[in-house]
């Protein structure tokens, strides 16, 4: 059977603006994911994410649903060459901020994957790598918030 979701949620020693803007600001974004991010951030807007593998560039795409400043905002990540998503091409990534004292509970849920138009293996194959890409990059997304919140207080 094909999960349909996954999720992974992390607390940030931030203030929510500072989480916001990691995740919503493409100079933030290719901080933490990937090499190079554009994002126009409102409904319908464009979202490309592009890194560097062997063999070229890998450039993943997607199509922002909902923004709610500073507390949630999602997009359809689009598999394959279409333009626009749909169920059967894209998943939903959907962030959603909260407040805790001084940081922010970070909470990442994706889903749609047993409904993308391919084969039940490369499915679940698809889902196993979001669910443990989704771990590595909220590690690297925490470090880059440290990394950027060290650097704002020796200013």
């Amino acid at each position: 059977m094909v999960p349909d979701r996954v999720e992974r949620e992390i607390l940030i020693d931030a203030p929510i603006e500072v989480v916001w803007a990691v995740i919503t600001d493409p100079a933030h974004v290719s901080g933490w994911f990937g090499e190079t991010a554009e994002i126009d951030l409102r409904p319908g807007g464009r979202i490309t994410h592009a890194w560097k593998e062997e063999g070229g560039l890998t450039e993943e795409r997607g199509i922002v649903e909902k923004v709610e400043p500073p507390h949630y905002f999602s997009y359809r990540w689009i598999r394959g060459a279409e333009a626009e998503a749909r169920e059967g091409n894209s998943t939903l990534v959907e962030f959603t901020l909260t407040v805790d004292g001084q940081g922010t509970w970070l909470r990442v849920v994706e889903t749609g994957f047993s409904k993308l138009d391919w084969p039940e293996d490369e499915r679940r194959e698809d889902a196993e790598s979001h669910r443990e890409g989704w771990e590595h990059e909220l590690g690297e997304l925490r470090e880059y918030v440290l990394e950027l919140e060290r650097g704002s207080a020796r200013r």
